[in-house]
């Protein structure tokens, strides 16, 4: 043997180990723990009892998260109006874009802690996550298709037949497992690791600063009354005084037409602000600044305004300092971790 020879060898020994050192890191990646409430987070209101997330459960409704074939011309996906590192929105649109680039009248909402949510869409409507996929697929302004056509392409692939039947032990592709894939991976989608969480579970040694303590103290006198810890939306839909769209978007009463419900719509979460500008229903605010100066000073007395911001003065009081604090605070809600968990992302 040359040294030439010793050298290559020699190289390839290393190489061998060094793969033998670490498969126990890749096998701890690709371990699945399935779904796993964060410790400082509530009891859910998902039924996981009749859909417990497994692996290939989660990874089938990945795969159909990215499935551009639920459109009807095969060119929009979930993922196309609700983008990972957006947390899961349409980032920089105000309203959706979908098929043939039609626009929709509201602004992608957050796939984000949704286990947590008795109600869907900003008009509310759909109460029950296993059936909410139904509207972005059937939608003329989203994908604009038929389920029994997203089935039909889905049983032309054996890839799906055959994940379908591993998640579900069957290859039949109907309704239930198809939603329930899909929510599979929905549930998964869960952001519990910002700075705010870490403080809260008293990990590291983290800790808010000054300023955002002050702001943390000035959020939950103003803002926490709708933006409840630790998911920051108490679920609820309120009339927040944006006034009425050229539109005419009604909210709530579109899917109740009860008459108080007008004009009502669903209270977001506050998480992850930095990646999911524009703001509110329509995408109206282009920054939080602009978000914070709405409860200040234009609030407008529209039909059922909510009485949070009614009464001698509408709105909230806040000054150019507090709006400083409240927007430092609120920075502690972004979460890299979620934005960047490879588990999510198309594979």
């Amino acid at each position: 043997m040359n040294k030439k020879h010793f050298i290559v060898l020699f190289c390839l020994g290393l190489f061998i180990i060094a793969c033998k050192k670490s498969s126990p890191i890749v096998e701890e990646i690709e371990t699945f723990l399935g779904f796993q409430k964060p410790a400082n987070f509530p009891a859910t209101a998902y039924n996981f009892a009749s859909n417990p997330v497994t692996k290939d459960g989660f990874e089938l409704g990945r795969m159909l998260f990215y499935e551009p074939r639920l459109s009807r011309n095969n060119t929009i996906t979930c993922g196309s109006c609700h983008i990972q590192s957006s947390a899961f929105t349409q980032h920089g649109h105000d309203v959706s874009h979908g098929i043939d680039d039609r626009l929709g009248t509201r602004n992608s909402p957050p796939i984000m802690n949704l286990a947590w949510s008795k109600a869907f869409n900003w008009g509310g409507g759909v109460y029950d996550l296993d059936t909410q996929p139904i509207i972005p697929i059937t939608t003329h302004e989203e994908m604009d298709e038929n389920l029994e056509n997203v089935y039909n392409k889905l049983r032309a692939m054996p890839k799906y037949t055959s994940k379908f039947k591993a998640a579900f032990g069957t290859e039949e592709i109907n309704t239930a497992n198809f939603m329930k894939a899909l929510s599979q991976f929905m549930v998964m989608c869960i952001s519990s690791n910002a700075k705010y969480d870490k403080v809260m579970r008293k990990e590291g040694g983290v800790s808010f600063t000054a300023e955002e303590l002050e702001g943390y103290t000035l959020f939950k006198d103003k803002c926490s009354s709708c933006h409840t810890e630790p998911l920051f939306t108490d679920g609820s839909f309120r009339n927040n005084g944006l006034g009425i769209s050229p539109v005419n978007d009604k909210g709530l009463y579109t899917a109740t037409l009860i008459e108080t419900d007008k004009y009502k719509f669903k209270v977001p979460s506050l998480r992850n602000l930095k990646y999911t500008a524009p703001y509110m229903h329509d995408g109206r605010f282009l920054t939080l600044n602009g978000v914070l100066e709405h409860y200040n000073s234009e609030v407008q007395a529209t039909p059922n305004l909510d009485p949070l911001l009614s009464g001698n003065r509408l709105g909230i009081s806040l000054t150019a300092n507090e709006k400083t604090k409240i927007s430092a605070f609120l920075n502690t809600l972004n979460d890299e971790d979620f934005i960047k968990n490879p588990l999510l992302a198309e594979q």
